[in-house]
This record gives C-alpha cells, structure tokens and sequence, in this order.
C-alpha cells in the first residue's frame, strides 16, 4: 500500500501540467499548497476465488403501478457486486437472469 501511494505521489509530482497550473497561480501572487486525499480499498479473496471477476449479467425490470413488468436494461455484477448486494439485504431474482 505504501508502493502505491508513493507511485501517486510521485505521478503527481512529475506532471508537467500540474506544475504549470502550480506556476500560473504563483505569478498570480499566490502561494500555494496542494493537499489530496485518497481511499484505497483492499479485499483478500476467499480461497478457491477465481483470480479474475466472474461477471453475470442480470436483467433489470420495473414493475409500474399497473402490476405488469416491464424490461429496462442489463447490467453486468462482478461478484464484490453481488456480496455487496447481498450485505445490503438486495436479492436478485433466478428468473430474472
């Protein structure tokens, strides 16, 4: 994690158009400083995880005040989107694969 962040760092650091956008507000009379921040997530997969994401793709419906369902687009879900989903209590129907 401490390699990435420095590679961050240092991409930032070498970037001739963020020094230029340092150096226009400079001669504006300003000094400056520059603070990011980032979040960077990490998650150990389970043993016998497929290295890879498997993605499925799932049909979305709506079901409008008329009762009859109605079809309004496909998503693909990795599976961090499904464990994601089911932590939330979200179920997604078989029928609707």
């Amino acid at each position: 994690m401490q390699e990435l962040g420095n590679a961050i760092n240092e991409s930032l650091s070498d970037s001739d158009r963020i020094a230029a956008a340092i150096g226009e507000i400079k001669r504006a009379g300003y000094d400056v400083f520059l603070v990011l921040e980032a979040t960077i997530g990490f998650n150990k997969r389970a043993e016998g995880e497929e290295n890879d994401e498997s993605e499925e793709t799932v049909e979305l419906e709506s079901q409008p005040e008329t009762g009859r369902r109605r079809r309004v687009g496909k998503i693909q879900l990795t599976s961090q989107d499904q464990k994601f989903l089911r932590a939330l209590k979200i179920a997604i129907d078989d029928d609707s694969r």
